[in-house]
């Protein structure tokens, strides 16, 4: 049964599931691009590579001959993927759906040209030139991307003529890898943005969770909420397309697929082929098994029979302001004299502007007032202080 399982990224959401998979008796070799990332802290070993140096990884693997390989970030030489595989080491949920989700180009054209799935119009470019024109063709106001980056870095919306130049070099600073190339998409006028956690099992039929609502900034992040406000017609069509993506992606593990809720119905968004931000509303006992959990379950072919709303909860995160070394924190103590509240820690041992560092977390019973739930969320994170060295 114990499996050893190498976790290529080692940030929150790697730590989450690394406690996920210990409790499940597996042994973990947590791999990152600096010593002391939070999912290092729990794991058995660990290893610090760049893991776009090719090479790199390939000796990683060849040390430690895992029999699963978990990427837990996009910036990844994905493609030796296929390599693993071929020497009979699972690649979670797969080396395809692993390369496809890690660029938005593959994903897009995936989901929209061959399932259908109703999406944002959308151009590629690579050069100063192509974005120009593709920006005239697409319209302004439009959104922008990399095609590989994470947490919302390089993205940005072009709302005037003069947002042009400084749209294509914030993506370019942006992107993650040598990978130069950008996304351009219609502004989609949605009234919220939901994520629809979802479960393709080895041996069993795919699960949804109930879904989350999510707002972001800066591509980030910054609260979600379960359940949230969907109609029955949206959510069978959300549920249908996020059947129809993780099928043709291949494997088994824990989604986080991304919809625009508009007037005009569901659109498809983005995907991810590991647990996702928004579901650490989750660890507050929202659902019966958190979306780590559900991961590790399901990347270990272990049974689910089923997913339950448990509690209404929110996660509200905590950002660091400026750059500097070995953080300590405020305001916890306040922060859980509140009934129904709890608070994780990431302990990154350095910050930056905009870093998630912390998470607060706030839940009631299940038919509670959701609003009412993420605000208390919301204002207990400003409660939280974090102490820079001086």
């Amino acid at each position: 049964m114990q499996k050893k399982i190498l976790l290529l990224g080692s940030g929150e959401l790697g730590k989450e599931l690394v406690i996920a998979l210990q409790r499940l008796g597996q042994h973990v070799i947590a791999v990152d691009s600096y010593t002391g990332a939070p999912a290092m802290q729990v794991a058995h070993e660990f290893e610090v590579i760049n893991m776009l140096d090719g090479d790199a990884l390939d000796k990683v693997v060849a040390k430690h001959k895992p029999h699963l390989i978990v990427p837990e970030i996009e910036a990844i030489r994905t493609e030796r993927f296929y390599d693993y595989e071929k020497q009979n080491i699972t690649v979670v949920p797969s080396a395809k759906a692993a390369n496809f989700t890690m660029n938005r180009k593959a994903i897009r054209d995936l989901a929209a040209k061959e399932l259908g799935l109703r999406t944002a119009k959308y151009k590629y470019a690579s050069t100063l030139e192509d974005f120009t024109k593709a920006v005239e063709e697409i319209g302004i106001p439009c959104v922008v991307k990399p095609l590989m980056s994470s947490s919302g870095k390089g993205q940005s919306v072009i709302k005037t003529k003069d947002d042009v130049a400084k749209a294509w070099n914030y993506a370019m600073e942006g992107s993650r890898g040598d990978y130069k190339e950008v996304i351009i998409e219609e502004f989609i006028k949605f009234n919220s943005e939901i994520t629809l956690l979802t479960v393709t099992q080895k041996n069993g039929v795919t699960l949804f969770c109930p879904p989350i609502g999510h707002r972001q900034e800066r591509g980030d992040y910054q609260e979600s909420w379960q359940p949230c406000a969907i109609s029955d017609t949206d959510l069978k069509d959300a549920q249908d397309m996020a059947a129809k993506v993780t099928k043709a992606l291949t494997g088994s593990g824990l989604w986080g697929v991304e919809f625009f809720l508009t007037d005009k119905g569901i659109y498809f968004s983005e995907l991810s082929p590991r647990p996702h931000d928004t579901g650490m509303v989750t660890l507050a006992g929202t659902q019966n098994l958190s979306e780590f959990e559900l991961h590790a379950r399901a990347i270990l072919g272990l049974p689910i029979p089923e997913i339950t709303l448990e509690r209404t909860g929110a996660s509200a995160v905590v950002l660091a302001t400026q750059e500097g070394k070995n953080p300590g924190y405020s305001g916890i103590e306040t922060v859980l004299q509140n009934p129904l509240t709890d608070v994780r820690v990431f302990n990154k041992p350095t910050t930056r502007p905009y870093r998630r560092m912390a998470v607060v977390l706030t839940y009631d019973k299940v038919g509670a007032n959701v609003n009412t739930v993420k605000d208390k969320a919301i204002k207990l994170a400003k409660e939280i202080n974090i102490l820079y060295a001086s």
